[in-house]
């Protein structure tokens, strides 16, 4: 592929044209370095070593993305309240605390052999700086949905109204993955509030994919710009499956109050059984997916920061069938797993390559088909030229 940059960007212009869905970015890398540490078989040499260079670059990157997202509120006021109420850019804050996640979980898989002991310390301080960005996501979003948006219409959904909400959970995970490195009132803590982060997230997740299967049965498939988001149902099943069954482990191997420990064998069944019923429901989406992308593909997929949506998903989905191959010792779900990491290492790969040439070519900076609340539009032609390349 021949790449030319249609301009080079000034930094000022980059940060003027940042938006938040730039740490999908993060999502889709964290996921990946999480699913090679998360088989922990030797498929090729050196493979926990690339896994722990990939948590450097993701953590750079959500560094980075930070300062630019944080450097745009206050040089550019004005474009917060329009990136808010942008039906689309606004849906995209809730993946600021899923790209805290990986980067907090990687502190404590990769960060005790260079931090030591205190790495662990330092991924219980981003936990609980993500507990606030995950809940204030999961309630500014939809209130701003509910008073200032105006734009929303059953034929206009898509599974972007699950980014939002979907963070809380995805804390919660991490904060199952976290509690057995403490004990005492710590653990207990981080158990509990999982426990109600899960709880404000799973739920209202669930009733969003029953409107968005009416929205698809009334009103078709979704422009094909927005086609990569049929697999974002994947991500509050499959967070959903891996959390409560990781959080029935942790009360059960953590020393907590006599209370806790009374419960946790039921707490570790329940969590099993709503696991695998959380995870067939995310079966038939996964299938869904697949034959709502095969169609796309067909007519051609033009390529935007969308497509990280082929990553996280899929790789939470990946990681609670591990999981529940953990629990049962069942082979097929070991065999899925792995199909699954191989999908996800495909994917990624994929639209890596494809960012990396959008960042180059500075379409991703400014494209009016991906945030026209930058107050800097360019030709929609533009866009599908790039695309075509």
């Amino acid at each position: 592929m021949n790449f030319k940059p249609f301009k080079h960007k000034g930094i000022m212009e980059i940060v003027e044209n940042f938006t938040p869905n730039w740490f999908t970015l993060n999502m889709g890398t964290g996921i990946a370095f999480l699913t090679l540490f998360n088989i922990r078989a030797d498929l090729f040499a050196g493979e926990l070593l690339f896994g722990e260079i990939l948590w450097f670059v993701d953590t750079l990157f959500f560094t980075l993305f930070s300062f630019l997202f944080i450097a745009r509120m206050i040089l550019y006021p004005h474009t917060t309240k329009l990136m808010l109420n942008h039906p689309i850019q606004s849906m995209f804050i809730g993946a600021i605390p899923m790209a805290l996640v990986p980067v907090l979980e990687g502190f404590a898989f990769f960060g005790q052999n260079f931090f030591g002991s205190q790495a662990i310390g330092m991924a219980l301080i981003l936990w609980w700086i993500d507990v606030f960005l995950a809940i204030g996501s999961g309630w500014l979003i939809p209130y701003i949905m509910f008073t200032s948006q105006k734009e929303h219409k059953l034929e206009n959904m898509t599974a972007l109204w699950l980014m939002p909400i979907v963070a809380a959970e995805v804390t919660a995970t991490a904060g199952g993955l976290l509690a057995p490195y403490f004990s005492g009132a710590t653990a207990e803590g981080i158990i509990i509030i999982s426990y109600v982060l899960w709880a404000l997230s799973v739920p209202l997740a669930l009733s969003i994919l029953v409107i968005l299967f009416l929205r698809l049965v009334t009103h078709k498939l979704p422009n094909k710009a927005l086609a990569t988001t049929s697999w974002l149902t994947l991500g509050p099943l499959g967070t959903g499956a891996l959390g409560v069954m990781l959080l029935g482990g942790a009360a059960k191997a953590t020393y907590t109050s006599v209370f806790l420990s009374h419960i946790a064998g039921f707490l570790s069944s329940f969590g099993f059984i709503v696991g695998l019923l959380l995870w067939g429901y995310g079966l038939w989406w996964y299938v869904m997916a697949w034959i709502i992308t095969l169609r796309f593909f067909k007519q051609g997929l033009p390529f935007n920061m969308g497509w990280w949506g082929f990553t996280f998903p899929v790789g939470v989905f990946t990681a609670a069938t591990f999981q529940l191959w953990r629990i049962t010792d069942y082979t097929a779900f070991e065999i899925l797993g792995l199909l699954f990491s191989l999908q996800l290492l495909v994917f990624w790969i994929l639209v890596y390559v494809k960012t990396l040439q959008g960042m180059w070519s500075g379409y991703l900076f400014s494209a009016p088909c991906l945030s026209p609340e930058t107050g800097l539009p360019k030709p929609q032609e533009e866009c599908e030229k790039f695309n075509k390349k």
